[in-house]
């Protein structure tokens, strides 16, 4: 095991993707740990974005189809482009909406409560919007919540597969899972989950939201019905940057549950008819217009990953976590840290989490001295390397941040409790 920080500052030399970290704006001074919660700036998204805003001060309302990057086709392009990172076919995949939005545009299209079939099967550890967004759904369809089955964690930490499996009962309308959860990292095995699902004749989708950009999927061969993620975690588009949706080309051709204006076919749309005809892929998943400032900094960030693939960032990610885990073991482990993520490659995401019972506080202290962590309540501490901007140094530095709070206590000269954002 190598613990000095020259053996960092070697393996960052061997790194095949160091040169992509001067893409990045890294905030001065700090040591960025926070890319699973907001990815940081790329400066082709900057340049992408001024772009965007040339396009509308030279077109006007041309700007929709002219330009580098039309306004009318930007959301086809950019699911093209974000089709290769989750295993799919370019006309199954759409940038439109945010997470939730399109969570709930899948529901109400798929949610089909007939005869004994009126659950939804989800879990306890998911991210709380997709929850609240399917017990809308729920009673929207005239159910209350007792009809959303939750799948209970045995340690609180992670999901055991044979228990969603068994709760796959025949009750179940549609199951509603994370890719990989939001708290732990563990990741779910998609194609196992969707392969029993279909046996029992469930539709299943999967919130992608910690898992695009950061593993490689194959949700087309595994025949996943629907997907939907956010771009402003490990896609680097920014805050509130517009989201992503996948539909199974099987599936092609369903009405959309929450049909719009840009639902439309392309070349149906301004026939300004009031009977849709629906685009005959996943872009009838749209509804409103893209928000076309908000899509321009996903195209810079989208051509990075493009550059360098999905296989070299992913390696790269379990390298930098495999180091930080080691790292914690060796230095932290006296001081109560207590890695809770999975260790195994195939079950483990983008990120590191660590509990403490000071947890808020110790997250204050990493960034009063420059360590940029994310705190989840009540004792969880995320720390996630980016592939494309993060090195083994940084890692190194953050753990021995770590242990110089511990060891001298600075964390107790902060509260306990979380901040209104964390």
């Amino acid at each position: 095991m190598m613990y000095s920080r020259t053996d960092a500052e070697d393996m960052d030399a061997r790194d095949e993707l160091r040169q992509y970290r001067d893409e990045f704006y890294i905030p001065n001074n700090t040591v960025y740990m926070d890319g699973n919660s907001l990815g940081l700036m790329t400066k082709r998204a900057e340049s992408y974005t001024q772009s965007m805003l040339d396009a509308w001060k030279n077109y006007g309302i041309d700007g929709w189809t002219e330009g580098t990057y039309p306004w009318y086709y930007v959301s086809e392009y950019l699911g093209d482009r974000m089709a290769p990172l989750i295993g799919a076919k370019n006309e199954e995949v759409i940038a439109t909406g945010s997470t939730t939005v399109n969570l709930h545009h899948l529901a109400a299209t798929f949610y089909h409560p007939k005869g004994n079939r009126t659950k939804i099967l989800a879990d306890t550890l998911n991210f709380p919007s997709d929850i609240y967004a399917l017990k809308a759904q729920l009673r929207l369809k005239g159910y209350d919540t007792s009809q959303l089955v939750q799948v209970s964690s045995q340690d609180g930490h992670m999901l055991d597969e044979a228990d969603i499996i068994a709760a796959m009962t025949d009750d179940v309308a549609l199951i509603v899972l994370p890719s990989v959860l939001y708290r732990s990292g563990q990741i779910l095995d998609m194609e196992r989950l969707t392969k029993e699902a279909h046996a029992r004749d469930i539709t299943i989708g999967f919130d992608l939201c910690h898992s695009v950009g950061a593993i490689p999927h194959n949700l087309h061969d595994w025949g996943v019905d629907f997907a939907f993620w956010c771009t402003y975690k490990h896609l680097n588009g920014g805050p509130g940057s517009i989201g992503g949706l996948f539909l199974h080309e099987k599936h092609f051709g369903i009405t959309p549950g929450l049909a719009g204006w840009f639902s439309s076919a392309k070349d149906k749309q301004f026939d300004m008819e009031h009977t849709l005809t629906p685009a005959d892929d996943a872009g009838a998943f749209q509804i409103g217009t893209p928000h076309v400032l908000s899509a321009a900094p996903l195209i810079g960030a989208l051509d990075i990953f493009h550059e360098a693939g999905m296989a070299s960032v992913r390696r790269k990610s379990l390298e930098l976590t495999d180091y930080m885990m080691k790292l914690i073991d060796y230095e932290l482990a006296a001081y109560g840290m207590a890695i809770c993520n999975p260790k195994q490659h195939e079950q483990r995401g983008g990120h590191v989490y660590v509990e403490h019972p000071e947890a808020a506080r110790i997250c204050k202290a990493l960034k009063m001295k420059g360590v940029i962590p994310d705190f989840r309540t009540p004792s969880g501490i995320r720390l996630a390397p980016v592939a494309f901007y993060n090195t083994f140094t940084d890692v190194y530095d953050t753990v021995h941040t770590l242990k110089d709070i511990m060891a001298n206590g600075i964390y107790k000269q902060f509260a306990n409790e979380r901040d209104v954002v964390s």
